[in-house]
């Protein structure tokens, strides 16, 4: 039966259900306050993942602990009002990430990414953007024997387990694949199944080309108001008045805001990341995407110059950006490749949207009948919107769903 459906976000996750319900012969609106793919799943990494089976853990160990406490780390950084803001889902998630909760959370998070480069597959081809797409796998390189060694051993259990595949470089091995890294590495870890994105917010943007061909709507302009009206739901949009059976709340790390306002607390915080565009000096080239395992951050070959991606910052969603962060990884950067001149004006700064147990909300809006979320995928949002997308359509349409969905539900909470 076909209804009329509003999508509330245009990132990878509201792009991908919107396509998914068109392609279901829905009557789809996709509303966001910019173009598709400008917001958070403008500035990540680009990477399309499947060997990245398990979800970040809080660190629980006192060595780790001491190293972050200074808050001068290059993969995590605090913020105290953010901290404090976070008190209780950050209390969730370190008790989440003991060892016996987190076993039990891996194999619910991988049966999402081992799916997901697939999902992708189908919108990549349907929309004509293979030209946006590398299919060459990343580097994680170490600068330890060590750590090389503790990768190996964790990489050999998530092939066993989850079908992993990759190669492992030692240095002179690591120097052919990329002769222009620097000197000294202990080698790297080639995962050979990732599929990477040249530009991301690119790509989101021709899966909603795609979705709009298919006859599906595109509306730009702010959400202003959300109300349940009888058996269906009102929105209020840049002034205009919508109204449709059923409403996908996908808004990344603004959703748990609007789900306040109809009642409905889900334990939501954010991990704000940075990003910035570099030239490369000397002729240097960077010939694949190249995570610094030990440092925290990546560097990525992209349209738009060699991008360079910190990791997590702890802090309040709308705290103004601290560039100290991308600043340090920086000057680590320039030692492991010779990057030349920053290309943007300013940093790019976006927000993650994260739950307690590292897992992304899929489902039904307990309480709220026609409410449909899909949000919290914390680091994984552009790998994992088109299966969320694919999910939510068989939900919705009444289908038996592909994974069990009870993970993900919103009154697991």
């Amino acid at each position: 039966m076909t209804r009329d459906i509003l999508v509330l976000g245009a990132g990878m996750v509201g792009v991908s259900a919107a396509w998914h319900l068109r392609e279901r012969g829905h009557r789809v609106t996709l509303v966001d306050r910019n173009a598709p793919g400008r917001e958070t799943s403008f500035g990540n990494a680009g990477i399309i993942q499947r060997e990245a089976v398990r979800p970040y853990r809080f660190p629980r160990d006192l060595p780790t602990l001491m190293r972050v406490l200074p808050n001068r780390e290059i993969d995590i950084r605090y913020r105290p009002t953010g901290m404090v803001r976070a008190t209780l889902p950050l209390f969730q998630y370190w008790r989440n990430s003991a060892p016996q909760r987190y076993a039990r959370i891996v194999p619910e998070y991988a049966a999402l990414i081992t799916r997901a480069r697939d999902a992708h597959a189908d919108m990549v081809e349907a929309a004509g953007a293979q030209n946006l797409i590398r299919r060459d796998g990343y580097l994680e390189v170490f600068r330890s024997a060590d750590a090389l060694e503790a990768g190996c051993r964790q990489a050999a259990q998530n092939a066993e387990e989850y079908d992993v595949t990759y190669s492992v470089l030692d240095n002179a091995a690591l120097a052919a694949l990329e002769p222009d890294l620097e000197v000294g590495l202990a080698g790297a870890i080639h995962w050979t199944q990732p599929w990477s994105a040249t530009d991301p917010g690119a790509l989101v943007a021709a899966y909603a080309d795609h979705f709009r061909q298919r006859g599906g709507r595109i509306l730009q302009a702010p959400l202003e108001k959300l109300t349940r009206i009888g058996d269906g739901w009102q929105a209020t949009v840049g002034g205009d008045t919508l109204d449709a059976e059923q409403v996908v709340l996908a808004l990344g790390p603004w959703s748990a805001d609007w789900l306040d306002q109809q009642g409905l607390h889900v334990p939501l915080f954010v991990k704000r990341g940075y990003h910035m565009h570099y030239g490369a000096r000397d002729q240097a080239r960077l010939r694949h995407w190249v995570m610094d395992s030990e440092t925290g951050y990546l560097l990525a070959p992209m349209r738009a110059g060699i991008r360079l991606t910190t990791g997590a910052e702890l802090a309040r969603h709308e705290d103004a950006p601290h560039y100290q962060q991308l600043q340090a990884a920086e000057a680590i950067a320039r030692r492991l490749f010779p990057l030349g001149e920053r290309l943007d004006p300013q940093p790019w700064m976006g927000a993650r949207p994260c739950t307690p147990d590292m897992k992304p909300v899929i489902g039904p809006a307990p309480g709220l009948p026609g409410l449909w979320l899909a949000f919290g995928h914390g680091h994984q949002g552009f790998t994992l919107g088109p299966i969320t997308g694919k999910l939510i359509g068989q939900m919705m349409d009444g289908e038996s769903t592909e994974v069990e969905m009870a993970p993900y539900r919103a009154d697991r909470f």
